[in-house]
């Protein structure tokens, strides 16, 4: 494996870009804490023009645990249709002991890093979509309902605003008949992308089981109408069965894996994220 080595400097943070040839990826420090080092993993199109459109995924867990694994095969097969596609690590409770707060922060400063550095990554800043599955959804379309919790180290001028949003059965209303509400009471409604829509919502696909035991299909829809009442655009697809956390790789051997990435490469089609 050979290592190319890369320095930069933004948001004040000194990081290392490690170009891994056997896996096609780059590795860069986005953020650190103390001495926590937060990463994102960077897939390119095998031939990188001046720019790309992006995707940065957001992986599952609750807040609690995880890992960007979770988004390597979707990862993968956009970056190979020509887009640069992202996976992200951010703070977790049972490893950082922090809380969702902390987490949405971090997602924030994930694409604040994107556009600060749109031109060294070879990506479009205003083509940047996000995505996620359960927690990791919420944190995607939190980055742009929110507006309050930020990172004060980061770059506030610098919009965390993702411009699409992909959601796979995604932690949507954190309200009191929602999910994870002891825990994010402190930041309510800030902290809830279903009480944050707002015009000029992004472009939304979002991806939900009909036996989802966390995020009821009434929650999906009522989502999904919000923000055409918004004047938005949202695509729900339900898949009869399946429930949270359906959509995963599982050795190439999940259905709804295929369907749904068909579905959002048809989704970031329409919308030129790819041509």
């Amino acid at each position: 494996m050979i290592f190319l080595k890369k320095t930069f400097c933004t948001l004040g943070i000194l990081f290392l870009t490690y170009l891994l040839s056997a896996q096609s990826d780059t590795v860069i420090i986005y953020k650190k804490i103390d001495t926590t080092e937060l990463k994102i993993w960077i897939h390119y199109p095998e031939k990188v023009k001046k720019r790309h459109a992006a995707i940065i995924f957001f992986h599952g867990g609750g807040w609690n645990n995880g890992t960007a694994e979770q988004f390597l095969p979707q990862s993968e097969y956009l970056a190979s249709q020509g887009m640069v596609a992202i996976r992200a690590s951010y703070r977790l409770k049972n490893v950082h002991g922090t809380t969702p707060k902390e987490a949405l922060e971090d997602a924030k400063s994930a694409i604040r890093f994107l556009r600060l550095n749109a031109k060294e990554l070879h990506i479009l800043p205003n083509k940047i979509a996000a995505g996620g599955g359960s927690a990791g959804g919420h944190l995607a379309a939190a980055a742009f309902t929110s507006i309050n919790i930020n990172d004060p180290k980061d770059a506030i001028n610098v919009s965390a605003k993702p411009n699409s949003l992909v959601l796979f059965n995604p932690v949507i209303d954190n309200g009191p008949e929602g999910y994870g509400y002891e825990r994010i009471k402190a930041w309510f409604p800030d902290i809830s992308p279903m009480h944050g829509i707002t015009k000029k919502f992004p472009p939304t696909v979002l991806f939900l089981g009909t036996k989802d035991a966390l995020v009821p299909v009434s929650t999906g829809e009522i989502f999904r109408d919000k923000i055409k009442k918004a004047g938005g655009h949202c695509t729900l697809f339900l898949y009869e069965g399946a429930g949270h956390g359906f959509f995963g790789w599982k050795d190439g051997k999940n259905p709804y894996y295929n369907e749904t990435l068909k579905q959002t490469e048809i989704f970031l089609r329409q919308h030129r994220y790819l041509k």
